[in-house]
């Protein structure tokens, strides 16, 4: 079974940057075609940031993330990343990775992030 692990997470101020990482691990295709990243806190709709096709480089955005964040991988450390650069209030979300096709699959447990 697939399994995602976040790290990166944590408090920075409006303006900043972080990266979140995600290892993956179990990963077959029949997970899903892409990976990704969505945020969500208690009480409040998903929202999907960014997806990365696997057997390509093809990536989406939401419009709200496009041009701050970049989503990427290391297929030699088996991680998948978000750069996040122009933070901003709004941003602050448990954010989790995914799988992805038609839809959120299997997910990791998150890492908070803070912007103040």
């Amino acid at each position: 079974d697939v399994q995602l692990v976040e790290s990166g997470g944590g408090s920075v101020q409006a303006g900043g940057s972080l990266r979140l990482s995600c290892v993956v691990s179990g990963y077959a295709y029949s997970d899903g075609y892409c990976l990704g990243w969505f945020r969500q806190d208690p009480g409040k709709e998903r929202e999907g940031l960014a997806t990365l096709w696997i057997g390509g480089a093809t990536t989406t955005y939401a419009d709200s993330v496009e041009g701050r964040f970049t989503i990427s991988r290391d297929n030699a450390k088996n991680t998948l990343y978000l750069q996040m650069n122009s933070l901003i209030l709004e941003d602050s979300a448990m954010y989790y990775c995914a799988t992805y096709w038609a839809g959120w699959g299997t997910r990791g447990q998150g890492t908070q992030v803070t912007v103040s």
